[in-house]
């Protein structure tokens, strides 16, 4: 496999030899390091590279040049290789324009001259990037193929969880690369009718599988292995993903099992700019990426896919049973399932999910509303988020909010970058009434709220963003919850009338812990717990402080 490229520009001689020494001592057996003195000459050798279909993983570039400023240079470069990760070397005078180009050109890092030690103050930086890169990176020759018909709800199950779960896969639509994907089918021997087809690494043809089937062979762990955890934890949301970095990190045997695609909610943002310590946003999926190299780094245990039935009580150990029939032993459990997109109320459009219809998962289908008209339904941030990324990619992309404006649902920066971008138009006071469609969504009907006036419109896809539904449709009743789902916690169970009969402790029940001794809820599903990532990577960690306090009672 060919190597791809780090490109260095630097008009002055000496610095540029540094730098170019530095990297490619660092990066050469998994690198090709090319540099230049001439911002033009640059440029020229990234249309030279484009053209001969070679990867650039990283362009790093000084700032004061004679021929045209760093920033200037990134620019252009973003034209020819958008997914490339961009540098700015500066001295310390330059930081203020360094600061604008985050803004600008969406830079990923500037870099204060100079940089020695190298080890402390280039590599770290340059490894982050570099594994961002690669964990977005899919060569055209090799990987994980999944062909399939674009508007299938099967096929599109089967993206989600592989891009959810961070596996990198080339997408074969039957429709728009036949002749590639006829070799496949004809050299598994399968039917267009039996798709979609999934073709691993090594060569096997998988045909139509379940996600528990896909997920054991990619290599994804599906059993526990040992018999008893400190902590289990229910769900890879922000939330969860943070307590098992904190458990591991505190020393506890710890487990984490997801029912499908690590991140929640959030691995489907497609930047997240109020994050703290990311000056230039991340995407959900990075962070979701960085979260589970850091807590499989430190030790956790992930299962996925697995779709918990239910807990009981044995002895004051908790034993959390499986759909599939397995258990798993712990002393404590963190129940950390978040919250879902709430269905549209609309008659007949589960026909179309999965096939038009998506509730988040925007950024899965983006290529596939390329020039196309596209409706979002919800004003919040994600909504926005989703936005902002489509409008790369559809010719027009239509908010649909009941309120007058997004000044009233979502975060300020989102509501002044939307203003900015002309291919995204927010329509207040409407909602989708109807939908149709012959096998996939071809039009939705909008209706003004004010005026009571109904529009037929065409639509490539409709992604829905609305409401939170809790993830605890699978919990008993012995598991107290509000009227809307969410799992009653700490001082709120003492106000209900059944506690007293549940609990059987001298002392109260934790902040975070359910009305079952040893049994937390974090994050989204916990009533009364604040929404967004920040909030919800804080609840996971103060869970586990919990956790702590729990077992040595025991």
């Amino acid at each position: 496999m060919k190597l791809p490229y780090i490109i260095i520009v630097d008009d002055d001689e000496q610095v540029l030899r540094a730098i170019t020494r530095d990297i490619r001592n660092k990066y050469r057996e998994e690198y090709r390091v090319a540099s230049t003195e001439s911002a033009l000459e640059g440029l020229e050798v990234l249309k030279e590279l484009k053209l001969k279909n070679e990867s650039v993983a990283l362009i790093v570039s000084d700032q004061r040049m004679p021929e045209m400023e760093g920033i200037i240079f990134l620019e252009k470069a973003k034209e020819i290789y958008p997914d490339t990760k961009q540098v700015l070397l500066t001295a310390y005078s330059d930081i203020e324009a360094a600061i604008a180009a985050i803004n600008k050109i969406r830079l990923d890092y500037y870099l204060l001259k100079p940089w020695n030690p190298p080890e402390e103050k280039l590599y770290p930086v340059l490894n982050d990037l570099l594994d961002e890169w690669q964990a977005m990176y899919k060569p055209d020759h090799e990987g994980i193929r999944v062909i399939g018909y674009q508007w299938s709800p099967k096929s599109h199950q089967l993206k989600e969880f592989l891009s959810g779960n961070l596996i990198p896969y080339i997408w074969l639509d039957m429709e728009a690369n036949e002749e590639e994907a006829d070799k496949y089918l004809l050299s598994a021997g399968v039917e267009k009718s039996a798709l979609p087809l999934v073709v691993l690494k090594n060569g096997q043809a998988v045909v139509d599988p379940s996600l528990s089937e896909l997920a054991a062979n990619i290599g994804l762990r599906q059993q526990a292995s040992a018999e008893m955890y400190d902590v289990l934890i229910i769900g890879a949301g922000p939330s969860g993903l943070a307590a098992s970095v904190y458990g591991s990190c505190e020393g506890l045997k710890t487990l984490l099992v997801e029912r499908s695609n690590p991140g929640g909610q959030a691995s489907s943002s497609a930047r997240i700019e109020n994050y703290l310590g990311f000056p230039t946003g991340l995407s959900g999926g990075e962070l979701t990426r960085r979260a589970i190299t850091q807590t499989t780094r430190l030790g956790t245990e992930i299962l996925t896919p697995k779709d918990v039935k239910g807990i009981r009580i044995q002895d004051g150990y908790k034993i959390t049973e499986m759909t599939d029939g397995t258990e798993i032993h712990s002393k404590t459990v963190i129940i950390a399932t978040g919250a879902s997109y709430h269905k549209l109320d609309v008659p007949g459009i589960e026909n179309f999910t999965g096939a038009g219809v998506y509730y988040g998962s925007a950024a899965i289908e983006a290529h596939a509303c390329k020039d196309q008209d596209i409706y979002m339904v919800g004003g919040g941030n994600s909504a926005c988020q989703a936005a902002l990324y489509m409008s790369n990619f559809a010719k027009e992309v239509n908010i649909v909010i009941r309120r007058e404006s997004l000044k009233q649902t979502a975060a300020n920066y989102l509501v002044e970058n939307i203003s900015r971008i002309p291919n995204i138009k927010v329509i207040g006071n409407t909602e989708v009434v109807a939908v149709s469609g012959n096998q996939v969504l071809e039009t939705i009907t909008l209706k003004n709220a004010v005026t009571g006036e109904e529009k037929v419109v065409s639509a490539k896809a409709l992604f829905i963003y609305i409401g939170v539904k809790p993830g605890t449709s699978w919990l008993g009743d012995d598991i107290l919850r509000d009227e809307k789902g969410f799992i009653l916690t700490g001082t709120e169970l003492m106000k209900q009338k059944s506690f007293p009969i549940q609990w059987k402790l001298e002392r109260e029940p934790f902040l975070p812990e359910a009305c079952i001794p040893g049994i937390f809820a974090s994050g989204d599903v916990r009533s009364g717990a604040q929404t967004g990532i920040s909030s919800a990577v804080g609840e996971g960690a103060m869970a586990i402080r919990f956790v702590r306090k729990y077992l040595q009672e025991m």
